[in-house]
């Protein structure tokens, strides 16, 4: 049986696995929190962060675990332990194509995978890595990416991403939609710099991505704030998808023979043809209209951004 799709976010938080005193915090600022094993815990804390792991119950629906790299001495202590929690969603870092059979739970089912896709390899296999069955998510990263191309920074002066970094936050987005896959997209490294979080994170929600990982807490509120419609965007998405279903109704009373003209619509002086009734319905999806299918999970789910207050 293969693993639910993905509906966690927007707002993922980082949380080291050994700091299991963070733990239900990070769970409860976000909107799911990715315990992890991997860069956030130094060599000689492994052992402690998998313990901590273990003897930590949290919501399991809302938990990521990210375990150490396939290849790594670290990654089959790293599964040997979850296999003794309840969690069943797995973040895999630095996947490419070693990443070959699947991450088996102790029911026999497969865990449920975020891919990360961090480095050049793991960018070139992100198609081949979204047509996995168990894979439920693609991610990107930059920082592992610029560093297994050899190079120092994956940003310009300007702060902006490097066209390499660009390219691949777009490959990675294309082949999870290709695959009917989410994308999740990259942390923002500099803790102070909401201003450029946020930009980032409405690009990432305008251009298909459900979610966004965050470093720090103080990111949260930026990142649901960026994926929440405002309430001139649901409201002008309703408009469309009204005068859609109008045009619909009136067609379907036209007599036998009688021929229709264009099927382009022109509501508030803006032309909207198919591709633009889908972008509506993506807006209510963010929005979590009722009615309209696919509605990300999470608590900013269901709210515009004037309604989400403190907890956008």
């Amino acid at each position: 049986m293969n693993p639910a799709p993905f509906t966690l976010g927007p707002a993922l938080l980082f949380c080291p696995a050994d700091r299991p005193d963070r733990f239900a915090k990070a769970l409860d600022r976000a909107d799911a929190a990715i315990l992890d094993l991997e860069d956030a815990v130094a060599p000689g804390r492994k052992a402690a962060a998998r313990a901590a792991l273990v003897d930590t119950v949290l919501d399991a629906e809302r938990v990521v675990v990210r375990v150490n790299a396939v290849g790594t001495p670290e990654h089959d202590a790293d599964l040997a332990a979850l296999a003794r929690t309840p969690y069943r969603t797995v973040m895999l870092p630095k996947a490419d194509g070693r990443f070959v059979g699947p991450l088996l739970a102790p029911d026999g089912g497969p865990y449920a995978v975020v891919a990360l896709c961090e480095t050049a390899a793991g960018v070139l296999a992100a198609p081949a890595l979204a047509a996995r069955p168990d894979v439920v998510a693609l991610a990107w990263g930059a920082e592992d990416l610029v560093a297994s191309l050899h190079g120092t920074s994956s940003r310009a002066d300007d702060g902006r991403y490097r066209d390499v970094a660009r390219h691949a936050r777009s490959a990675v987005l294309l082949a999870a939609g290709a695959a009917g896959k989410a994308a999740i997209d990259a942390v923002h490294l500099e803790l102070d710099d909401l201003e450029g979080l946020r930009d980032e994170a409405r690009d990432a929600a305008a251009s298909g991505f459900v979610a966004s990982m965050c470093v720090h807490p103080s990111h949260v509120a930026v990142v649901r704030a960026a994926f929440a419609p405002s309430e001139a965007q649901v409201e002008r998405a309703r408009e469309v998808l009204a005068a859609a279903s109008g045009r619909a109704a009136a067609l379907a009373d036209l007599p036998p023979g009688a021929s229709a003209d264009s099927g382009v619509l022109t509501v508030g002086g803006q032309m909207v043809d198919a591709p633009l009734l889908r972008h509506a319905e993506a807006v209510l999806r963010r929005a979590g209209e009722p009615g309209v299918e696919g509605t990300p999970g999470g608590p900013a789910a269901g709210r515009t951004v004037e309604e989400n207050g403190g907890r956008r």
